[in-house]
């Protein structure tokens, strides 16, 4: 089992950063590749941004690349979205997720690959 809980959201001005993290408890969190998910307002969950187990390989949807980081601490068991040049359109809640398979990062962008969830952030960015 694996159990996460994000912090970090809040309200920010177009253009500004926030830097979201998510923190895990359970012990196979080191073993699971990690992404990040958003939905906005009347729209689907999307996928955002994932990271494989060891850090090595890292994903991104082409909406937030070069303005999104992810990245991951094993050893403190948690993972971050770093969010830089933030826009209106980046308006949703925020979820990290844990990948179904040990050391897999298959379907990184599916969230139907992703068995835990945590309980989302909100994150609101004016313009």
């Amino acid at each position: 089992q694996v159990q996460l809980v994000e912090s970090g959201g809040g309200l920010v001005q177009a253009g500004g950063s926030l830097r979201l993290s998510c923190a895990a408890s359970g012990r196979t969190f080191n073993m699971r590749a990690m992404g990040w998910f958003r939905r906005a307002p009347g729209k689907e969950r999307e996928f955002v941004a994932a990271i494989s187990w060891s850090g090595g390989n890292i994903y991104y949807a082409d909406s937030v690349k070069g303005r999104f980081t992810i990245s991951r601490d094993n050893a403190k068991n948690t993972v971050y979205l770093q969010m830089n040049s933030l826009r209106p359109e980046d308006t949703a809640v925020y979820y990290c997720a844990a990948h179904r398979t040990f050391y897999s990062d298959s379907d990184y962008d599916n969230q139907y690959e992703y068995d835990y969830w945590g309980q989302g952030t909100q994150v609101t960015v004016s313009s």
